[in-house]
């Protein structure tokens, strides 16, 4: 038995709880982890509410939340190759089984060894933020020097963002709030207060041919403020705003294969990627922790650190 944090039925904090399960069984193209980290992340209390059932919404009760984690692998299903137990590993859960947990199960294909000097508390980041500011940043395809706007960079997707895009010698810029100041000027990028007012016309100011591309991570009215900001309508890509083909841009195209969690595992240990995590729980607090995020006010990632 372990102890996890779930949801008996759809809606806000008050159908949370703490509860006990059996260790899960992994089907054949599944893996059991024990969970050593979990990133904590919106589309987590998004799920719990009832806001994501094309994902969720056929699953039966109880369902765990979270989505990343990292961990040791204790079983391997039969379909699963290139994994074997004692493998230190991130990836996405089985949705349903969630992270927040002391054991899970993870899909066997969008799951990657990691290497030895990555700690567990950064590995739990990359299957969410990392692999989909890859994503982005591969689908917009833009040549070193091209300029980048990042709609809301303070967040674990937006910090990420920033700092692959400068990898790639993109000049970024990013709006967030002024708490956020800090965290996004060490990445390189150019910060812009968005609540000081006529936040369009001081990103006009700073590029007067607007952006080669816009990464959005917010949505609603605040992309559909800066969209017009790019060069082409066709170059704005929102992470989950699918409203975005309205204003002729894209949803993110996510992957979420092994490669793609290697090539991000990769970027972090060489030191092109820090996710920047400001905050660390402990399972018995995740309750805490998703409040945190839920409140919109969390910094680069949060992450349930099981070690604690």
């Amino acid at each position: 038995m372990g102890k996890v944090l779930g949801y008996k039925a759809f809606g806000g904090v008050e159908v949370q709880e703490f509860f006990e399960r059996p260790d899960p069984v992994p089907g054949p193209s599944e893996v059991l982890v024990r969970v050593a980290a979990a990133g904590v992340n919106p589309l987590d209390h998004k799920l719990r509410s009832g806001h994501g059932t094309a994902l969720n919404g056929h699953l039966p009760f109880p369902q765990v939340l979270g989505m990343e984690a990292a961990g040791t692998v204790l079983a391997v299903g039969a379909d699963v190759t290139g994994l074997a137990v004692g493998d230190r590993v991130t990836g996405f859960a089985l949705t349903g089984a969630g992270t927040y947990a002391e054991t899970t199960l993870l899909l066997g294909e969008s799951t990657a060894r990691i290497p030895d000097a990555l700690p567990e508390v950064w590995a739990a980041t990359i299957p969410v933020a990392g692999t989909t500011a890859l994503d982005v940043l591969d689908q917009l395809d833009l040549p070193a020097g091209a300029s980048l706007l990042v709609n809301g960079i303070g967040g674990g997707v937006g910090i990420a963002l920033a700092q692959l895009a400068r990898h790639r010698g993109l000049e970024v810029t990013g709006t967030a709030g002024p708490a956020k100041r800090e965290l996004v000027t060490a990445t390189g990028a150019t910060f812009v207060d968005y609540t000081g007012g006529d936040v369009v016309g001081r990103l006009r100011a700073l590029a007067p041919s607007g952006f080669a591309a816009v990464a959005d991570t917010v949505g609603g009215e605040s992309l559909r403020a800066v969209a017009a900001l790019a060069a082409t309508p066709g170059a704005v890509v929102s992470v989950g705003d699918p409203d975005v083909t309205g204003l002729g841009g894209e949803m993110v195209r996510r992957r979420l294969d092994r490669a793609n969690l290697a090539r991000v595992a990769e970027l972090m240990a060489a030191g092109h990627l820090d996710p920047h995590v400001t905050a660390t729980y402990p399972l018995a607090r995740a309750d805490e922790a998703l409040a945190l995020v839920e409140s919109g006010h969390a910094s680069g990632k949060v992450v349930l650190d099981l070690g604690l």
